[in-house]
């Protein structure tokens, strides 16, 4: 096309998010998630309220946004609801979610609603922009050697909500207290694929390979749901030090070698 600039070049990386050089000193990062069927609504088939569904799916694309070091800028909803209660509710549950991880309130939220045809069924996405500067992209930064470490349990469905209550599933302020330790390497939400995927995933942004430990204590080939484990790599001499500053379970799952 006549007058158009050169395009930004796409950052290789195995993992669920897409990254964009766009100059320099800046990486323009897009993550996103989706919910359907879960919500208020009568065709919905897992019951929660609108509030959760929106905080549980702001919640997976923030961690996906975060874990890469990037600082989101935009959260945009595209939501097949009407506007009222459903919709409001929903975006109320994705600014709690932004309050929680204690981000700068003055990230631009920004959608769209279904005003023109009668929704029976919850239907949501949510996209985060962020930016990174090249030197604090996180991806493919683990060794060899190091430990693989699963924080949180893998839940799905109904589990979720007993899982956040009872303080074993992984959020978004998890992300960020991982992000502030010197020792820690790589780190990963874990979702649908579970944590063998997201594991390989990890190895191969580092062109290392995954071992699985023999009798790993957590089932890495379940779904995690929303985001409900995340992955971290250290050596494995930083292993104690990360449990006493995650206040979540977690467990040894392999080797990069």
């Amino acid at each position: 096309m006549r007058g158009t600039s050169s395009r930004p070049n796409v950052v290789k990386t195995a993992r669920d998010v897409r990254l964009f050089r766009i100059d320099k000193e800046r990486i323009v990062v897009v993550s996103c998630d989706s919910a359907g069927g879960i919500g208020p609504k009568r065709l919905d088939k897992v019951k929660v309220d609108s509030r959760m569904v929106g905080r549980f799916t702001a919640r997976v694309a923030l961690m996906e946004a975060l874990s890469v070091g990037a600082y989101p800028i935009c959260i945009v909803n595209t939501l097949a609801v009407e506007p009222e209660p459903t919709g409001i509710q929903i975006i109320k549950g994705i600014r709690a979610e932004v309050r929680y991880a204690r981000l700068d309130r003055r990230i631009v939220i920004t959608g769209s609603t279904e005003k023109n045809v009668l929704v029976s069924q919850t239907g949501v996405g949510v996209t985060v922009v962020g930016i990174v500067a090249p030197r604090s992209l996180r991806v493919g930064r683990s060794k060899p050697g190091d430990a693989v470490i699963a924080i949180g349990l893998p839940a799905v469905r109904d589990e979720v909500i007993l899982g956040e209550k009872e303080r074993r599933v992984a959020d978004t302020r998890d992300v960020v207290r991982l992000l502030d330790l010197p020792f820690a390497h790589d780190i990963i939400p874990v979702g649908s694929q579970g944590i063998l995927h997201e594991a390989q995933t990890i190895a191969e942004d580092s062109d290392l390979r995954f071992t699985l430990r023999h009798r790993a204590e957590v089932d890495v080939r379940k779904s995690a749901g929303p985001a409900t484990v995340l992955l971290c790599t250290c050596r494995h001499s930083n292993l104690e030090e990360l449990s006493r500053s995650i206040e979540k379970p977690t467990n040894l799952i392999g080797t990069l070698s």
